[in-house]
């Protein structure tokens, strides 16, 4: 009897002397947040929110066999909160109307903008549905925003279509508020002068450009030399918004960092502008301080989630020590919406109230 009390008290004591050591290191290594913390506004706007489909219920949609083959793929349909099962009973629309769910159960997203995604491009001017590895059209998202309040149409237009400016055209008149670009999966080199015709249609239509800049990892394969925001001096020289997605992070081009590459674009181009989608994932957490601390930034960043991995094993709190506190990281952590937990991580590493209220103001008017 002595040595099982011997025991717990032994046992209660090192529990006691591990908690007293993680208290002294996380005081005595806690840096706080990147900038001072401020109140979080109404009414966020998501600027970046991916939606997706197999081709269930005739939504056009597809994804390559190479890609459904990948383990990216039960994860990716896993994070939109669907099953495979459910999409071929259900249909497509499952996943904005989840979507749709989901937000309306936010403390603080109101909106969110869902991308189309155009495919690779033949030289006739066509889809070409072998070397596209993931399609979701517009009219598929278009319909899905018109159903949900709480959704805006994000489209996409590959420029080298034989029809681009008509589907720009059907696009603006459908309620698109901004033109969606992965160029290194869809085989787009924003650079080619070739394109000048379809910029000009953009700043005619008023549509912003979203354009993933930096390296792509989220696909089977891409070609991240179209993503060096270099490329994009064209479309910004031609009067075109253009939104570089992640600040540009990962990857260099000609030895130099993607970021650094898009921060001197932003001291030349006012019409440019970033927003924080994906900075807080495990593989790009040091970006997160650039984002809300060089000058260059200031001002000209919105926010985006980048939806659904925001809602995977990627982002989580408990990356974020010593920026956030124990209480914070638990806190956190146990929040189940999807918006309102990446809302927070962002809110408490200091990401200021304009970043999350400036979405609204830089897409196109619905």
């Amino acid at each position: 009897m002595e040595s099982k009390q011997f025991s717990r008290k032994y046992i209660l004591k090192i529990a006691l002397a591990c908690i007293t050591v993680l208290i002294l290191v996380s005081v005595l290594l806690f840096h706080g947040p990147y900038r001072l913390v401020e109140p979080v506004p109404d009414g966020i706007v998501d600027i970046h929110c991916h939606v997706a489909g197999i081709g269930a219920g005739g939504s056009g949609c597809f994804v390559s066999a190479e890609l459904r083959d990948s383990w990216k793929f039960k994860i990716y349909l896993r994070s939109f909160g669907v099953s495979e099962k459910e999409l071929n009973e259900k249909g497509d629309h499952l996943v904005p109307n989840r979507i749709s769910e989901w937000l309306s159960e936010s403390r603080y997203v109101s909106k969110a903008v869902i991308h189309a995604l155009d495919g690779i491009i033949n030289k006739d001017g066509s889809l070409d549905r072998t070397r596209t590895q993931f399609y979701v059209p517009n009219e598929f998202v278009a319909e899905a925003a018109a159903r949900h309040k709480n959704l805006l149409f994000g489209a996409s237009v590959n420029p080298y279509r034989k029809d681009a400016l008509e589907r720009l055209e059907w696009a603006g008149k459908n309620g698109a508020v901004l033109i969606k670009w992965i160029p290194s999966i869809m085989a787009i080199d924003p650079a080619d002068p070739k394109l000048v015709l379809f910029y000009r249609k953009l700043v005619e239509l008023d549509l912003p450009l979203l354009t993933h800049t930096g390296k792509e990892r989220s696909f089977a394969a891409s070609v991240d030399e179209y993503c060096d925001p270099e490329k994009l001096r064209l479309p910004l020289s031609l009067g075109v918004k253009v939104i570089a997605a992640h600040i540009a992070s990962t990857g260099k081009y000609d030895e130099q960092r993607s970021t650094d590459r898009l921060v001197q674009l932003m001291r030349e181009y006012p019409n440019l502008y970033s927003d924080i989608s994906s900075l807080t994932q495990l593989n790009k957490r040091f970006y997160m301080e650039e984002a809300l601390t060089l000058q260059e930034f200031s001002g000209r960043l919105v926010y985006g989630s980048d939806f659904p991995l925001i809602n995977t094993a990627l982002v989580s709190p408990w990356y974020y020590f010593p920026r956030l506190t124990p209480g914070q990281m638990y806190s956190i952590s146990r929040i189940r919406n999807p918006w309102d937990a990446d809302v927070l991580l962002k809110h408490d590493l200091g990401t200021p109230a304009d970043i999350f209220s400036k979405s609204a103001g830089v897409i196109r008017k619905p």
